[in-house]
């Protein structure tokens, strides 16, 4: 292969670089700036929510659709197409005159943003070879680690600096030069199905699926003291479950099936999924809850908050070609398994960390020890998934990867919030009768606490008004150890799952020859 091969190859991969991290940034990089849009849309943060939620469903869903349409027709067009309209939505967005247009360009440029994230892993492992491939995935994991990690501090600076239109600005000249970089140099695959009929019946009962359990989690999120069983959470939870049992009866009757159902009985690959889950619901959706730490209760800016998250974000820079070259000569399976191992004990030294007192002197240990496990797993996530698959596969096993990933995000931020939620309860009610104050002054500042939830709760405590009172210190000091308890349990809860992905991926996940050797006999 000659040296302007290789060229063009890594400058392909700076391509799809580039709609990745974009991608996957627009998932986080909008919170910090919702304050700054409240007052530029004269609005409250209750109808901003579909700016968050309008993306994180429709990216979600379209993942998997995206992905066979790749497959179908050629990775590279569906890739491009993608690329092009999350650029034209962004620069919608960041002109959008009402909140109504905003949400609606928000869901057009998730369809992109899904698009160049679902098919990006295989169109590296199609334009790259041997030991390239792993390094070429490797840096593709470093991009995804970064991306998902730097929100706050990417979007802090271009909010504090630029206004919130910049978030979405930023994306059209990077976009520009992404486009013109895939039309030249990113190599078409092959049109795996061309003539094959498109499995409609299988995309619309995914995306009502998918589309129905997510939103009732986001309901049950926005709704922490619902029941589970509230007809507005478990209707849309149930029938989400059993519109996706409707779609696996449909995928192993239809000739062309969206999704290969088999692919589930490959245990390498469930293993794989497990991880890509583990990530989400552990170290992705935590860092939800550590940025409301650093910003509600340490009181770190947007800014500082994300320069500070560097301890994490950064280590995926630095490890993801490590990870890429060590894996064509190591086990990926126990590098994968001794990586969870590694974060957590990050979570559980941060649970210890938590404290009244607490600063990022007391997390960094812990926050390096995370970042270390995802700067380390994604890029070797990434190849192992593609072992084992037909090439006509690649695309539907990025779609998956990055589907339950996004998905135990989802799970994660819902499940560790109610977590939360119950032991910042817990410890109000234990703890603020010993305040000698009046019954139903008492009633009223624990109802307000609880209403406005752990998040909320310390500028309650610490509002003008509270700090006139003669019990305001110990009511603050209870609001921050009850907030406390309830950061603990879900840095205990995060690193549970890490440590339970880590044992699902030692028990499914095989070796590099072995997994090799099982796909032979599974395709002969």
């Amino acid at each position: 292969m000659n040296k302007q091969t290789k060229v063009q190859q890594w400058i392909a991969l700076m391509a799809m670089g580039l709609g990745v991290f974009m991608g996957l940034l627009d998932v986080t990089v909008v919170n910090v700036a919702l304050p700054t849009m409240v007052r530029g849309f004269n609005t409250t943060f209750t109808d901003l929510q579909w700016v968050l939620n309008a993306y994180t469903l429709v990216y979600a869903v379209t993942l998997m659709i995206m992905s066979k349409l790749g497959d179908m027709y050629g990775r590279k067009k569906i890739f491009l197409g993608s690329l092009i309209l999350f650029v034209i939505a962004s620069a919608i967005n960041g002109m959008a005159p009402s909140l109504i247009i905003l949400d609606i360009g928000r869901g057009v440029q998730a369809i992109g943003g899904a698009g160049m994230m679902s098919l990006s892993m295989a169109l590296v492992a199609s334009n790259f070879e041997g030991k390239d491939r792993g390094l070429a995935l490797g840096i593709l994991g470093s991009i995804i680690g970064v991306s998902s990690a730097s929100g706050p501090l990417i979007g802090g600076y271009l909010v504090e600096h630029f206004g919130w239109p910049a978030i979405f600005y930023v994306n059209v000249p990077f976009g520009i030069l992404a486009v013109i970089l895939t039309l030249i140099y990113v190599k078409e695959t092959p049109s795996y199905g061309k003539n094959h009929k498109i499995d409609l019946a299988g995309m619309a009962t995914s995306a009502v699926g998918l589309f129905a359990i997510i939103y009732g989690l986001i309901v049950k999120e926005s709704h922490p003291h619902w029941s589970w069983f509230d007809g507005r959470v478990s209707g849309l939870l149930i029938g989400g479950v059993i519109v996706m049992i409707i779609f696996v009866l449909i995928e192993v009757r239809v000739a062309d099936p969206m999704i290969d159902i088999q692919m589930f009985k490959r245990p390498h690959f469930l293993g794989t999924i497990i991880i890509a889950f583990a990530l989400g619901s552990g170290i992705y959706a935590y860092n939800a809850f550590l940025t409301a730490l650093m910003q509600n209760y340490i009181g770190y800016s947007a800014v500082q908050t994300g320069v500070r998250q560097l301890t994490i974000s950064g280590w995926s820079l630095i490890l993801g070609p490590v990870a890429g070259i060590l894996s064509s000569r190591f086990s990926k399976k126990w590098m994968i398994v001794g990586s969870m191992v590694i974060g957590g004990i990050g979570f559980f030294a941060m649970a210890y960390a938590i404290s009244p007192t607490v600063s990022f002197v007391e997390l960094w240990p812990g926050m390096v020890l995370m970042g270390i496990t995802n700067g380390m797993v994604n890029p070797l996530l990434n190849t192992a998934g593609m072992e084992g698959a037909l090439p006509q596969e690649m695309g539907m096993v990025s779609g998956l990867l990055n589907v339950f990933r996004q998905f135990g995000t989802t799970v994660g931020v819902v499940g560790l919030g109610l977590i939360q939620d119950a032991q910042y309860e817990a410890h109000l009610n234990s703890h603020l009768p010993l305040i000698n104050m009046p019954a139903k002054a008492l009633n009223g500042i624990k109802e307000a606490l609880v209403n406005a939830g752990p998040f909320s709760g310390h500028t309650i405590a610490f509002s003008t008004r509270m700090q006139q009172l003669p019990f305001a210190q110990d009511l603050q000091r209870i609001v921050i150890r009850a907030y406390d308890s309830g950061m603990t349990a879900v840095a205990i809860s995060s690193g549970v799952i890490v440590l339970i992905g880590g044992l699902g991926a030692a028990l499914l996940m095989r070796n590099r020859m072995a997994s090799q050797d099982l796909e032979l006999k599974q395709h002969q």
